[in-house]
């Protein structure tokens, strides 16, 4: 049995679920690295008999451009990998074939790619996914996967759909959270922040640093954290409207 490791930049826990039941559907031992928890890009060599799962969110139509950052210490030796892109329900255009593009060139050799559907950050959009039955659709691919790859043939004999030149994009949205007088500076936001955006107050965002994936509105405890203003509230019932049809997982191996 190869071994498994499981790494993913998932703020608000799409990715990671996703990626997860890739990984335990090959393997009940599975080594995890969470590309959220810190800035700095882990330097980690795998070889030929590791298996990788590799996931991140996609911000208009790429990787947002923190998680692929945080790609570039991976390193592979003919290792296959497996490949997610977590979206929220409108497309995911070029992000997968960014990705393999960017994996393919550090060494990896793709297996295997998914655009699996997850709650959208903004509105109320695919609240509930990806749920147990989009789980269990993402393990059995992955088993599809692991018997192409027990095959012994090309495993990249496959097309992945996307675009290159790439799209603009990854760039993480215009919104900042807002802190309400509920607030209790416990800190966690600022401890759980994936860009380091939220300053030692736990209230003032650095507009520079911050992507809008209102992680600390969802960690909140006490659900200080919000972005209850007029623009945005405007802008999510619409958005909601648009992308209210709902979108099924893809798979290409």
């Amino acid at each position: 049995m190869a071994n498994v490791t499981a790494i993913y930049f998932s703020p608000t826990g799409n990715s990671e679920k996703s990626v997860m039941a890739i990984a335990n559907a090959i393997s009940q031992e599975v080594t995890k690295v969470d590309l959220t928890a810190s800035a700095e890009a882990p330097q980690m060599q795998f070889g030929a008999d590791d298996i990788v799962v590799i996931g991140g969110p996609v911000y208009g139509g790429r990787i947002v451009k923190a998680a692929m950052a945080r790609m570039t210490g991976l390193k592979g030796e003919g290792t296959p990998c497996i490949i997610v892109a977590s979206y929220g329900n409108r497309h995911y255009d070029d992000a997968l074939v960014e990705m393999k593009d960017a994996l393919t060139e550090a060494g990896f050799v793709i297996a295997g790619a998914a655009a699996p559907i997850g709650r959208h950050t903004f509105g109320e959009i695919q609240v509930d996914r990806p749920n147990a039955d989009d789980l269990a659709e993402t393990a059995e691919f992955a088993k599809k996967v692991m018997e192409k790859i027990a095959s012994g043939g090309d495993i990249e004999a496959f097309e992945i759909p996307g675009n290159r030149p790439y799209k603009d994009g990854g760039n993480g949205g215009k919104f900042r959270p807002l802190t309400s007088d509920d607030c209790v500076n416990c800190g966690l936001c600022k401890k759980k922040c994936p860009m380091a955006a939220i300053a030692d107050d736990n209230k003032t965002i650095d507009d520079d640093l911050c992507i809008s994936c209102f992680r600390c509105i969802r960690k909140c405890p006490v659900k200080a954290k919000n972005i209850d203003t007029p623009a945005y509230n405007s802008f999510a019932e619409g958005f909601t409207e648009k992308l209210k049809e709902r979108r099924e997982n893809e798979f290409y191996f």
